[in-house]
């Protein structure tokens, strides 16, 4: 199972995260610039199983970025336990 963990003292708003993710999973195509996009990626093109980490969220970062959790919360669901997510 491949991982890969996002560290959320490294990325202060949403594109910065696509960035990363983009970066991290080497995606030959942009793979988000809106969180619809980012459901397309995560459910259809992620290499899995896989387990997904969030690091250094704060409470009030969490806030900040609570429909990129939530996403990747419905996305474990809906995969079937070949993704794994988990906040740090």
């Amino acid at each position: 199972m491949g991982k890969v963990s996002f560290d959320f003292n490294q990325i202060p708003d949403l594109p910065a995260f696509y960035r990363d993710f983009g970066r991290q999973l080497s995606l030959s195509e942009p793979c988000a610039a809106n969180l619809d996009d980012l459901w397309q990626t995560v459910t259809s093109r992620l290499p899995l199983p896989m387990e997904i980490e969030f690091l250094h969220l704060s409470a009030s970062k969490k806030r900040r970025f609570g429909a990129l959790i939530l996403l990747f919360d419905e996305a474990e669901e809906e995969l079937d336990g070949r993704l794994r997510f988990n906040l740090r």
